[in-house]
């Protein structure tokens, strides 16, 4: 269960970080510097990111729904806190604010896609929706 959890959560750290970081190595900047000349490159890669944040985010919204999304952003705002409250975080460092808002959002794609397994370790209940899906059960 555990490595199914963190597959699909490394996935969403990918394609979070490959659409946006800190540094010069992702698709907005690149997108940026190469329109002028790769246009049809840049359009095609940024459709296939669309695309894959329209399967992250749907299966998000359909696993947590909203609540879940609001709680789990609850959860990482209060941590945030506790690490400013004890002196661990420097919220004037835009760099590491902006690294730590990319992993929560990788997180809450990384839970959105693991929800039905967790839900279902944690209740034994199988989904209606997941009867046919027999990749995820453990035997």
């Amino acid at each position: 269960m555990l490595k199914k959890m963190l597959i699909r959560w490394a996935a969403a750290l990918i394609l979070v970080f490959t659409t946006y970081n800190p540094t010069s190595l992702n698709y907005v900047r690149w997108a940026l510097e190469s329109y002028t000349t790769n246009l049809s490159v840049v359009i095609l890669l940024g459709l296939i990111l669309f695309v894959a944040y329209v399967v992250f985010v749907r299966a998000t919204l359909q696993s947590i729904g909203r609540i879940g999304i609001g709680l789990v952003l609850t959860v990482i705002a209060v941590l945030l806190w506790v690490l400013y409250d004890k002196g661990l975080l420097d919220p004037a460092n835009g760099t590491i604010m902006t690294w730590i808002g990319l992993i929560a959002l990788s997180f809450i794609l990384g839970l959105g896609l693991s929800w039905s397994i967790i839900r279902r370790r944690i209740s034994g209940q199988l989904d209606v929706r997941d009867s046919d899906d027999h990749d995820d059960v453990d035997h």
